[in-house]
């Protein structure tokens, strides 16, 4: 658990920030969810309104792990901010885009071809380069973390 002390680390402040908005986003899109489902015939929401509630609750947590693992780590606390904000970047810009399907009900697979959003057509390769950059964010910006609390770990043993 998270000591108060913890809080004056700016990896472990912009993590429980991050935590509260994804997790008030996920309230606010299962409320949405709801009122989807209510006036739907069939009992559904669109896909992409489920899929933003599900991931912001999801998020919400992964970023109490991130505050933990920044607040553990040995590293400083600039590459603990970065190595958890990144992250954070990239959990929030998907939540966004999941909500933008959402309101437009444009999809149920935004990574099929031709890859749009509403009735745009994005650039050609945009969507493999965002998932590329993703996942070096997400799983690098997790990899020193968890690498940080590693070397905290040996330390003290």
């Amino acid at each position: 658990m998270l000591e108060i002390t913890a809080l004056s680390l700016p990896g472990v402040r912009i993590s429980i920030i991050a935590a509260g908005i994804f997790f008030s986003s996920g309230l606010l899109t299962g409320a949405w969810k709801y009122f989807c489902i209510a006036r739907s015939p069939v009992a559904q929401a669109p896909v992409y309104v489920d899929i933003a509630h599900r991931t912001s609750l999801l998020y919400s947590f992964a970023a109490i792990l991130l505050a933990q693992f920044a607040a553990l780590s040995a590293y400083s606390p600039a590459v603990n901010f970065w190595a958890a904000a990144i992250p954070l970047v990239f959990f929030g810009a998907a939540i966004f885009g999941y909500i933008v399907h959402g309101v437009l009900n444009d999809t149920d697979n935004q990574l099929r071809k031709p890859h749009k959003v509403g009735n745009t057509s994005l650039p050609r390769g945009s969507i493999a380069i965002f998932m590329w950059l993703l996942m070096a964010g997400e799983i690098g910006g997790f990899a020193v973390l968890f690498a940080g609390v590693l070397k905290r770990i040996c330390e003290t043993t």
